[in-house]
């Protein structure tokens, strides 16, 4: 049950993607998607993917673990995105509206 954080995380900055069209949201979408996915397909390799372990409290401290860090990484993206020139353009993406 660790990727169910993740999960939410990518949920809600899908929703904030939607609205503010930031790259930077967009971003941490990315990152949030990834880490859902890997819980995903972790428990399916492992055939525990709708099982809920006797410890759930460990589970969950487990996936904001997971969430934690990819804020972290998302954050020293922004950092370096902000300091280095050539990343610097990648913040100054324009999307198109679908």
């Amino acid at each position: 049950m660790c990727y169910t954080v993740p999960t939410l995380g990518a949920i809600v900055t899908s929703a904030l993607w939607g609205k503010t069209k930031n790259i930077k949201i967009l971003w941490l979408n990315l990152l949030f998607c990834g880490g859902a996915l890997f819980g995903i397909i972790d428990h399916l390799w492992n055939g525990e993917l709708f099982l809920i372990s006797k410890n759930i409290v460990s589970d969950l401290m487990l996936g904001v673990t997971i969430t934690a860090t990819i804020i972290v990484c998302w954050g020293i993206m922004v950092v370096i995105s902000k300091t280095s020139p050539t990343l610097s353009q990648y913040t100054k993406v324009q999307t198109k509206s679908l």
